[in-house]
């Protein structure tokens, strides 16, 4: 899905006009001319056939009753539009009179980013781990709707009320430093490219709100994924009396994720707090995935070893 929705984007922004001989983001190969606007559309909706299949695939229950989940069929279905519409452009959406439909442009790309590069991509996991066990424990020709009521509601089963709240509730907290590192990759994106976007009528917040508000959400965005690690790690933990040793470690564990503020601080002192601007904020787009990257291993590791 994010290597549709990147060469839906590539393609998109070149042939509605952010995309020109102006452009001060790195190089993008329908720009540039490396390939067609047909070539990059038609190698997006591939890439977005392949995530539907998978999507479809993974929304049939595991128990043999041929039933479907609506709520991952549904994420399914939303996730690839929202590729395509997150752009916009004539293809695909053209068909279905939503050639000027776009997510992007009318300034909520940063809310959608948020919720399925966020919620929506580290939720989905858990999720289907917990329905695909339940749907196993119980066996017989269940619907999604009663599974997923047996997930809260019956008390015979330590999996139905324990485990399962559990995974999906930790999965809740930990897809929020998710999101907002993701999102901070388009703030620090959108920061760079307002002064052209203005000009294809892309309406982004950097655009509809300028440069301070964006610096000012980048640096709310990282910061806020660091002060939530104690929220996000410690929820459901109990310190016992008279063991500072194993408290420690929690704490310790806990805290794992900070080993990434050095390379979060240069790029707050470049987006947040410096006067960088346009192409100089290039390598500050990179710099802020590879932080999220990072992040995201450190914090995986804190969740295995607080297990």
């Amino acid at each position: 899905a994010q290597i549709g929705t990147n060469l839906h984007n590539d393609y998109a922004d070149f042939v509605k006009g952010a995309d020109n001989e102006h452009r001060v983001g790195q190089a993008r190969a329908t720009q540039k001319g490396w390939l067609t606007p047909q070539q990059t559309a038609t190698a997006s909706a591939m890439c977005l056939m392949v995530t539907f299949a998978i999507g479809i695939q993974l929304s049939q229950l595991p128990n043999g009753s041929g039933n479907w989940d609506w709520f991952a069929l549904g994420i399914t279905v939303t996730s690839v539009f929202n590729a395509f519409a997150y752009t916009g452009g004539p293809y695909p959406l053209g068909y279905i009179g939503l050639s000027n439909f776009s997510l992007g442009y009318s300034g909520l790309g940063d809310l959608f980013v948020f919720l399925y590069f966020g919620i929506v991509a580290t939720m989905a996991l858990p999720y289907l781990y917990a329905r695909d066990v339940l749907s196993m424990e119980h066996g017989g020709d269940q619907t999604a709707g009663e599974i997923l009521n047996r997930m809260f509601s019956n008390p015979e089963s330590e999996m139905a009320t324990v485990v399962a709240p559990h995974i999906l509730i930790k999965g809740l907290y930990v897809a929020l430093p998710v999101g907002w590192l993701g999102t901070a990759i388009i703030v620090v994106n959108n920061l760079r490219d307002r002064h052209t976007d203005i000009f294809a009528s892309k309406l982004t917040t950097s655009v509809r709100f300028g440069g301070l508000f964006s610096r000012v959400q980048y640096a709310l965005l990282v910061l806020g994924s660091y002060c939530v690690l104690p929220f996000v790690l410690l929820s459901g933990h109990h310190f016992e009396e008279n063991n500072n040793g194993d408290n420690m470690r929690i704490i310790l564990w806990c805290f794992l994720p900070c080993l990434t503020l050095p390379m979060a601080i240069p790029q707050l002192r470049a987006v947040s707090l410096g006067e960088k601007d346009g192409a100089d904020l290039n390598p500050h787009v990179g710099g802020t995935a590879l932080l999220q990257f990072a992040y995201c291993i450190f914090l995986g590791i804190s969740l295995r070893m607080l297990t």
